[in-house]
């Protein structure tokens, strides 16, 4: 007995609060409509008598307006006073989807079908369609498989008639597809459901509709949740989710809500699914919508089965089978009397327990008959036969279209192939004359390399030199130092076969070319090469006779003017892995003194060999991934006197294919 009283009670508190919130809701409510009122009024008066047409221009006006069934009758009546038959058709099949959300499906139905019949008046292809599919919608909601699949077999087959479907025609084609895969659903065909959802998600992703997105994947959840893959189900559900909370649609969130508080339940995630499906509850509860909420109640009472509330799942389940018997929901009430008998019998409540497995076992003979069965089946067929031949004609088609370009394309091919040939010729016969040039070039300066070492003046004066030993009876010089004269010859006629030699080697000739030198400096000059340790100077290539010309500045312009304590240095060492650095120190008197002494004839000797010997480097840096540098430095003392002449020659190294010079 206290039990009863406190029940109602609370059930009279409830019913206050209630009231409450309607009566809050109502006065948020005026103030809202009042400014949709005015808006709706600004757009009507924008017209000026001129009147949309196409569904595109409707939709971006009154979209807005699409919850506001009140707005929706003015605005049907005044375009049918004004005979704008597609702003009316638009705003009836609006009308009757808040009917159908409302679960007010004879109201929907009759809104659409005077939506379909104004749009065979109007001879209007795309609004017929949308009218068909949206019928064929409603009877889905209601379960009535054959007229469903009627509509949108009806829908589908004057969309796939049109040879240029519009962006919105796309859409009603990608519905279509969604409903028959609803239909293989039905027929528990999933993977050809599959098929069907992928079909039209390429469509609304190509459209960027993010309504049928979130619809498609909800849809790839459930045949996924029936083939028990529940980790990809509840994926599919999630995007679903994600989209809805995009476009902000109420409606998709109860449904992904209740999905994935399913597919929580499957997993044993009881209590996750306890706190997702009650929030699905508390929006259902907002919308009104008696489908989702049914829908609902029944999923909560479930999963407090599960969680042993036995008596709070009883009160949902039977909620839930209440709004479902009042509004000829079949499939919920199916569920609803599903889990009471599960409810019942694990409370050993047997008599109960059969009753509502009976009452379930019995509805779902009226929905899923072998006759309604059949005729799916042979509806499916009859598509899928349409579709091949479809398929076929249109291959046909493009077969004698590519008959007919075939010609035309021999000759463009055969066009393009001599062009393509003539180019190419061109291209080779350009490129053989850069080549050529490029040849050229090199010869002329291994000609000027080779004219730089056999100078006359020089062979002149290391004989006349060599000469004077002979006069002089000092015949063991004179053998060595023609000795060393005639290897240095033999390496300079060497030099001009070979384009690059090794390190050592060039070291080696250098210091027969100082040897030589140094008969006319009197032995006066102190040559010496230094090599850094780990450096194998065997493996590393050089342009050949690369440092002469840096060897004979230092003796000609720097230490030819000065009287003693003559000093020339090579040294050979590594900073990094990318060059080798070759540099060339004299103390001599420096450039500046050098050329006040000698400036004509220095600077015409010097602009020469400088100039032979970038050029050569140049061309030998070709094959390396980095270039070669060079920098002269004037050396001081601390008192700013000039104490000689450095020159540093960075040559590259890094490279897999060297080039010749």
């Amino acid at each position: 007995m206290f039990f009863i009283i406190r029940t109602r009670l609370l059930k009279e508190s409830l019913r206050l609060f209630l009231m409450g919130i309607v009566f809050l809701g109502g006065v948020i409510s005026l103030e809202a409509q009042n400014r949709s009122d005015a808006d709706f009024k600004h757009v009507l008066e924008s017209f000026q008598g001129h009147w949309p047409k196409q569904y595109s221009e409707m939709d971006s006006l009154f979209s807005r307006f699409k919850n506001d069934s009140l707005i929706l009758k003015e605005l049907i009546t005044k375009s049918s006073k004004e005979n704008a038959l597609e702003v009316e058709i638009y705003a009836l099949n609006k009308l009757g989807e808040i009917y159908r959300n409302r679960s007010l499906y004879d109201k929907s139905l009759k809104t659409h079908r005077r939506a379909e019949q104004l749009a065979e008046e109007a001879s209007d292809i795309e609004l017929k369609i949308i009218s068909l599919n949206m019928i064929g919608v409603v009877y889905r909601r209601m379960d009535f498989i054959k007229p469903a699949l009627d509509y949108h077999k009806k829908a589908l087959d004057i969309a796939n008639s049109v040879k240029s479907p519009s962006k919105e025609l796309k859409l009603s084609i990608a519905v279509s597809q969604n409903s028959m895969g609803n239909i293989y659903l039905t027929l528990k065909q999933y993977d050809l459901a599959i098929e069907q959802f992928e079909k039209s998600l390429v469509i609304e992703s190509q459209s960027g509709n993010r309504l049928g997105l979130a619809i498609n994947y909800h849809n790839l959840g459930y045949a996924d949740e029936a083939k028990g893959l529940l980790d990809l189900a509840l994926q599919n559900y999630k995007r679903s989710l994600n989209y809805n909370e995009q476009i902000n649609s109420e409606v998709g969130r109860v449904i992904c809500y209740n999905s994935i508080g399913q597919v929580y339940i499957k997993q044993k995630k009881f209590k996750d699914a306890k706190v997702i499906i009650e929030e699905g509850v508390k929006k259902a509860l907002q919308l009104g919508d008696q489908y989702y909420l049914a829908y609902a109640y029944i999923n909560l009472g479930w999963v407090q089965n599960e969680l042993e509330m036995d008596e709070l799942a009883e009160g949902n389940l039977k909620k839930g089978l209440e709004i479902s018997e009042a509004f000829g929901l079949k499939t919920s009430i199916v569920d609803a009397h599903k889990h009471l008998s599960e409810l019942y019998k694990k409370n050993r409540n047997y008599e109960k327990a059969l009753y509502h497995f009976e009452q379930a076992v019995e509805l779902e003979k009226t929905i899923f008959t072998d006759r309604n069965m059949q005729y799916v089946s042979d509806i499916i067929i009859q598509y899928e036969n349409e579709a091949k031949n479809n398929e076929i004609l249109q291959l046909a088609s493009e077969n004698e279209l590519v008959k007919s370009k075939l010609q035309r394309n021999q000759t463009i091919f055969w066009s393009a192939l001599l062009t393509l040939a003539i180019v190419a010729g061109t291209t080779i016969a350009v490129s053989r004359n850069r080549q050529l040039k490029h040849e050229k070039q090199i010869l002329t300066l291994e000609q000027d390399m080779l004219r730089s070492q056999m100078n006359p003046h020089f062979i002149f004066n290391s004989l006349n030199s060599i000469k004077l030993y002979i006069i002089n009876n000092d015949k063991e010089n004179a053998v060595y130092y023609l000795n060393k004269f005639s290897k240095f010859i033999r390496k300079i006629l060497i030099a001009s076969t070979e384009k690059v030699i090794s390190l050592e080697d060039e070291l080696d000739t250098m210091q027969l070319y100082m040897n030589i030198e140094n008969i006319r400096f009197s032995n006066d000059i102190n040559f010496e090469i230094k090599v850094e340790p780990g450096i194998n100077i065997s493996t590393i290539k050089v342009p050949s006779l690369i440092l002469q010309p840096f060897l004979e500045n230092a003796l000609w312009h720097g230490l030819s003017s000065k009287k003693e304590d003559k000093q020339i240095e090579l040294r050979v060492y590594k900073v990094n892995n990318d060059f080798i650095n070759i540099s060339t120190t004299d103390n001599g008197i420096g450039r500046k003194a050098s050329e006040k002494i000698n400036h004509d004839r220095v600077l015409k000797r010097k602009s020469v060999g400088l100039a032979i010997t970038k050029a050569r480097l140049a061309n030998f840096s070709k094959g390396f991934t980095t270039d070669y540098k060079m920098d002269i430095e004037d050396l001081y003392d601390t008192q700013e006197n000039p104490i000689g002449t450095r020159i540093v020659v960075h040559i590259p190294t890094r490279t897999n294919n060297l080039k010749t010079i």
